[in-house]
């Protein structure tokens, strides 16, 4: 997160103090980077921000803001990043009304598919200082993409608990057994658990974490990922997420999504580096 240059932060006129410009700030305090505030509004919101950056140069902070609409609300966040270069887009989380995300996509979902840059929506108020930075690794996974975007999750989960001067931890799980399986390995629920153990030593290792860091369990991560995060009070929760678009991605949805309002914690959500390329490529193309 060190290479962070400019934070865009989605700021509302009814959420004054924002969560996400708290932890915004804190992030900034850390890395020097450059706040860029958006009110995303058909109307001006010209006091409203002026305030908030007379309050952050006040505190030192090197701070602008902009009021824009573009089409959605995702699709504006989006454009308003690239065209400010911001690094990573720090947004508050509100929860969809269930009926309305069973029949339409919520913004806060495609806002996770769409942007290149790295998201943080921001759930709650508690001090990151107070739990465990928690990243979600798919360890069964180990082709190049995977493990590109593995090293990017664990290396962001412990930037963080540095910067907040905790703790980062692994979770990651394994399927249940298959006798129809093809591969005998999985039709043993002892020989999948020491296949994946033997896979997350190697692992723990190479990023230099210890065992005790470590969470395997067997079940379907968007279960374990939030039930994992509370038995060890963790604050924030760091995952990757691939652009899922169409009926495939309104189908089956992406781990990171699916678990957005179960998390009681903050949610980092990371992508490939290949898929960040080709999103920026499309929105190139599209502007």
């Amino acid at each position: 997160m060190q290479a962070i240059r400019s934070i865009l932060v989605v700021v509302h006129p009814s959420l004054p103090e924002t969560l996400a410009l708290k932890r915004a700030k804190l992030i900034a305090g850390v890395t020097q980077s450059h706040l860029h505030l958006l009110a995303c509004s058909k109307d001006e919101q010209t006091d409203f921000l002026t305030d908030l950056t007379d309050k952050l140069q006040a505190d030192g902070f090197s701070a602008s803001a902009q009021t824009a609409w573009h089409k959605s609300l995702h699709e504006t966040i989006i454009m308003v990043q690239q065209t400010e270069g911001c690094g990573l887009v720090v947004k508050q989380h509100l929860p969809d009304n269930p009926l309305k995300k069973a029949l339409l996509t919520p913004d806060d979902w495609k806002l996770l598919r769409h942007c290149p840059a790295p998201v943080l929506m921001v759930k709650h108020d508690r001090p990151w200082a107070d739990g465990k930075v928690l990243a979600a690794v798919d360890v069964g996974n180990n082709d190049g993409e995977h493990k590109m975007l593995h090293a990017s999750l664990v290396s962001h989960a412990v930037d963080i608990a540095n910067l907040a001067k905790t703790e980062a931890h692994i979770v990651s799980a394994y399927p249940a057994p298959m006798l129809s399986a093809a591969d005998p390995t999985f039709q043993l629920k002892e020989t999948i658990e020491a296949r994946y153990r033997s896979a997350c030593a190697g692992f723990m290792q190479e990023h230099g974490l210890s065992e005790a860091q470590l969470h395997l369990a067997e079940g379907p991560a968007d279960v374990l990922i939030p039930q994992t995060a509370h038995e060890i009070g963790a604050v924030v929760t760091v995952m990757g997420t691939v652009a899922r678009s169409g009926i495939a991605g309104a189908l089956i949805g992406n781990t990171a999504e699916v678990v957005l309002d179960a998390l009681e914690t903050d949610i980092l959500v990371l992508k490939p580096e290949d898929v960040m390329e080709h999103l920026e490529t499309l929105l190139a193309s599209n502007s």
